[in-house]
C-alpha cells in the first residue's frame, strides 16, 4: 500500500468503475455487470471475514439493495466501493444479529507450521497467505481491527473511505488497521514484533 493508502490494482480500476456506475445509473444494465464484477471480489471477501461461509448469501441481498438504491448515489469509483462496503456491513451485522451467533473461530495452529518462513513486514504477512487463510486469520482480530484491516486492504478503501463505512475518525481506523496487521505478522512469526493476545471478530477492543 502506497502513501495515497490504497493499493495500486485498485485505483487503476477506479476510473473504468466510476465510468460504469455513472452508465448504469442511465439504465444501461450491461454497465451495472461491469461495476459488480470489479467490486464484488473485494465485497465478498469482506463479508466472508465478517460472517464466513454465509457471505454469498450476505452479499446478494447486498446487492440487491445495491441495484435499487443505484440512483441515490453520488460519486465516484472509489466513492461507489465505499457505499457498497457500508450497504454490505448492515446487512452482514443484520444477518448477525438474527443468527445470534458469534462468528466461528477456526483452529489454525497446523496452518500456521505448515506456512513457509516468517514475514518482515505485516502487508508482506497478508500478501503471502492464500485468501482463505488470511481471512481466516483476520477473523481472529478484534473486531474494530478486523473490519479495518478487511475495508483497507481486501476492499481497498483508504483511510477516510474506510472511517466512514465504519462511522469512525480516520485516526482511529488507520490505528486500528496498523495494530490488526502488526498483530497479524506477530501470529505468522514475523521479527520484532511484541502485540499478543486473542479475540474474536464479535469483539471490540
Amino acid at each position: 500500500m502506497g502513501q495515497g493508502g490504497q493499493p495500486r490494482r485498485v485505483q487503476a480500476y477506479d476510473g473504468e468503475l466510476g465510468a460504469a456506475v455513472t452508465r448504469a445509473q442511465d439504465g444501461d444494465e450491461a454497465s451495472f455487470a461491469v461495476a459488480y464484477r470489479l467490486v464484488q471480489p473485494g465485497l465478498l471477501g469482506y463479508l466472508r471475514g465478517l460472517v464466513g461461509d454465509d457471505a454469498e448469501d450476505v452479499a446478494s441481498d447486498a446487492w440487491l439493495e445495491i441495484a435499487r438504491d443505484l440512483g441515490r448515489f453520488r460519486g465516484d469509483g472509489a466513492g461507489f466501493r465505499g457505499w457498497t462496503a457500508t450497504i454490505a456491513r448492515h446487512r452482514a451485522l443484520d444477518h448477525l444479529r438474527r443468527q445470534r451467533v458469534r462468528p466461528r473461530a477456526t483452529a489454525l495452529e497446523q496452518d500456521m507450521l505448515d506456512l513457509p518462513g516468517p514475514h518482515s513486514t505485516p502487508d508482506q504477512a497478508l500478501e503471502s497467505l492464500s485468501t482463505e487463510y488470511a481471512l481466516d486469520l483476520v477473523r481472529g482480530l478484534p473486531r474494530d481491527q478486523a473490519e479495518a484491516v478487511l475495508l483497507r486492504v481486501v476492499v481497498g478503501l483508504d483511510g477516510p473511505a474506510a472511517a466512514r463505512v465504519l462511522g469512525k475518525r480516520p485516526g482511529a481506523v488507520r490505528t486500528a488497521a496498523y495494530r490488526g496487521l502488526k498483530r497479524l505478522a506477530h501470529q505468522l512469526g514475523a521479527e520484532g514484533v511484541t502485540d499478543d493476545g486473542t479475540g474474536t471478530l464479535g469483539e471490540s477492543t
